[in-house]
């Protein structure tokens, strides 16, 4: 633990936000410096408190309590051992994982729990400045190759451990640059892209090969990879996106999430794209389905495009201001939570139920018609609550259905679950013997933590796999056509 006494005598303090009229004027992170001091202060506040529930709120299992004590003492240095023993990623993490450990701690019974997440960004970061944080090759080969499918971060923590253990990995992904969803989903102002760009440095001094514009199943047929590799990963993520299926949607101005992030990260990366298919909430109305983490991006990007308007809207009613008596400590709190684009404008709205969309002659989207509605499972439409709200730009932020099926997944001929995602056992193989599954791709959308949890248990279970085969085959190591 830290200090003795110091979750009696500390209180919970954050990281300032940067003021809103500076930071919705550029694409940097929003939180200001958090002097070393203030750092260590909050490190104290963990306690000794016998069973650490944050270890297992934690899906990476991490060791806080070692690290939060090391750091205390000014101990930086094992610090950042100790927290890269369960996370390859600390600063992904601490950076847009929504913390479930500060939802297990145990001073949060009844105090504002230990700030976790800040010290994990807090030691990585100081980390990165000391250059304690370097390249890790192995110490020998195995001759062994695995493909690893996919670079967000469920398929770069399972290149990198996999790589440590000495067999060769390549890495390939469909976009143009490495990181997934982690490149072209978060916006800047949560994760500026230049902390993906040291990652990936340090992996291919390890000795990872990462291959771009490499879309498996269509491009590059999936048999080019099962004749090359002992044992390939699929962790494409869930990408399937939830439609919504109402009279109205195939006008014009309507969009997913998905089609509108990506292009404006492009941007900040200074890709020129095709006026004839940009989508910007510049002078649009802009109405927003869904109110996740998702929704919350798409509001905090079109803020920053300056529209005439914005409104967000969620079809589950309005959460409790503090944690609902249905999900006690250490569950998962059902509660109101507040991003920071939430603070930079736009009109938040529950228990709102899209009916129908309608437009002008020329097919563009002009009008939502909604309804306020009771709470679920029935969501009965409340009489006499229809609205009509005007909009140039609707952006659907539903949340996804699982992986795509078709293309890599139907070459594969892997199995899928009841709920569409790729079946796997729990060595996370799949139905066909040296093909394996982690992340979204698996597990169906979930968290950054998640995805690197699933993607260091995953490349456990392909390095024991390996294990148990023969010398490869000659034929799986023919050049790629």
């Amino acid at each position: 633990m830290g200090k003795l006494t110091g979750f009696l005598e500390i209180e919970r303090e954050q990281p300032a936000r940067r003021i809103v009229e500076e930071r919705l004027h550029d694409w940097l992170e929003i939180y200001q410096p958090f002097p070393e001091e203030k750092q260590r202060e909050q490190a104290a506040r963990c306690m000794d408190c016998g069973v650490p529930f944050c270890h297992t709120g934690c899906p990476v299992n991490n060791l806080i309590p070692d690290w939060n004590d090391l750091a205390y003492n000014n101990r930086w240095e094992p610090a950042i051992r100790r927290l890269h023993a369960t996370n390859n990623f600390p600063e992904f993490t601490g950076r847009i994982c929504p913390a479930p450990c500060e939802a297990a701690c145990v001073l949060g019974i009844s105090q504002p729990a230990v700030s976790i997440k800040l010290m994990e960004r807090s030691i990585v970061e100081r980390g990165w400045e000391e250059g304690w944080i370097h390249p890790e090759p192995p110490e020998q080969n195995t001759g062994k190759r695995v493909a690893v499918v996919g670079s967000g971060p469920a398929g770069l923590a399972a290149a990198q451990q996999l790589r440590r253990a000495g067999h060769t990995v390549t890495v390939y992904e469909k976009a143009d640059r490495i990181g997934g969803l982690l490149r072209y989903g978060i916006p800047n102002f949560k994760l500026e892209k230049h902390v993906i760009d040291r990652r990936t440095e340090q992996m291919r001094a390890e000795g990872v090969t990462f291959v771009t514009n490499a879309h498996v199943g269509v491009n590059v047929p999936a048999e080019a990879l099962t004749e090359h590799y002992d044992a390939i990963l699929l962790a494409g993520g869930a990408e399937q996106p939830r439609d919504l299926k109402i009279p109205g949607r195939e006008l014009k101005g309507i969009h997913f999430a998905m089609e509108f992030l990506p292009q404006q990260n492009r941007r900040c990366e200074g890709d020129q794209l095709d006026p004839a298919l940009d989508i910007l909430a510049e002078g649009k109305r802009v109405v927003i389905i869904g109110g996740g983490d998702t929704g919350a991006d798409c509001l905090g990007t079109s803020l920053r495009q300056r529209p005439l308007s914005v409104h967000q809207f969620e079809i589950m009613p309005k959460p409790p201001e503090m944690r609902a008596a249905s999900t006690p400590w250490p569950m998962w709190p059902l509660q109101l939570r507040t991003e920071s684009a939430h603070e930079e404008g736009g009109i938040r709205d529950w228990s709102i139920n899209s009916v129908r969309f309608t437009g002008d002659a020329e097919g563009n989207v002009k009008q939502l018609h909604a309804v306020r509605v009771g709470p679920p499972p029935k969501f009965e439409a409340i009489a006499g609550s229809e609205f009509t709200l005007d909009v140039d730009l609707v952006l659907l932020a539903m949340g996804f259905l699982g992986p795509v099926r078709s293309g890599m997944l139907e070459q594969f001929g892997v199995a899928l679950d009841g709920r569409g995602n790729v079946a796997a056992n729990g060595d996370y193989q799949t139905s066909v013997e040296n093909i394996f599954a982690a992340g979204d791709m698996r597990r169906g959308q979930s968290l950054v933590v998640w995805a690197i949890s699933e993607g260091r248990k995953a490349a456990a279970a392909v390095d024991r796999y390996l294990a148990t085969i023969d010398e490869p085959a000659p034929q799986r190591h023919r050049a790629l056509a």
